[in-house]
């Protein structure tokens, strides 16, 4: 594996914790730390489909 795929690998992962915050708080209905979680989360896996391509 090149870097650049083990910092996507790693993107992808971090994406995958935060989309279980979103869905933590999501069930607290804390509506504004669970929607900076979904953008984080979108941003993280952006960036990792950005690195393999």
């Amino acid at each position: 594996m090149s870097g650049a795929q083990l910092v996507a690998v790693g993107l992808l992962v971090l994406a995958g914790f935060l989309i279980g915050g979103v869905i933590s708080f999501g069930r607290e209905r804390r509506w504004i730390p669970a929607g900076i979680l979904a953008l984080l989360s979108v941003l993280a896996a952006v960036a990792a489909v950005l690195r393999l391509v």
